[in-house]
């Protein structure tokens, strides 16, 4: 089993920008699918990006679309989310998670990922 940790986030003003990381250990992380999630206050826990394994083949939730990149370095074993054009409806808990399916595309429902991390707070003030 992959281990995961996040790291990144932080206070940001609207408009500004911020870049997650995700360090894995304890398994080839190159072998696993990649995603990331958010959590807001009273709601549930929604998708925000995902990476397949082995290409730069990436989705995300239109809420996001065209401001976040998820990104991923395999020799760093290490998985990144640029946020940029930040608004205040972003601020959640931010996870990331890692799935040992090889699937051709990216995965969006939680319930496919294997392991968690423990999650990294994103604050965007109006």
């Amino acid at each position: 089993q992959v281990q995961l940790v996040e790291s990144g986030g932080g206070l940001v003003q609207a408009g500004g920008s911020l870049r997650l990381s995700c360090a894995a250990s304890g398994r080839t992380f190159s072998s696993y699918a990649m995603g990331w999630f958010r959590q807001a206050p009273g709601k549930e826990r929604e998708f925000v990006a995902a990476i397949i394994w082995n290409l730069p083949i990436t989705s995300y939730a239109d809420s996001v679309k065209g401001r976040f990149t998820i990104t991923r370095d395999n020799a760093k074993n290490t998985g990144y989310l640029q946020m940029n054009s930040l608004k205040p409806e972003d601020t959640a808990v931010y996870y990331c998670a890692a799935a040992s399916r090889r699937s051709g595309v990216p995965l969006k429902n939680d319930g496919q990922y294997d392991a968690w991390g423990q999650g990294t707070q994103v604050t965007v003030s109006s």
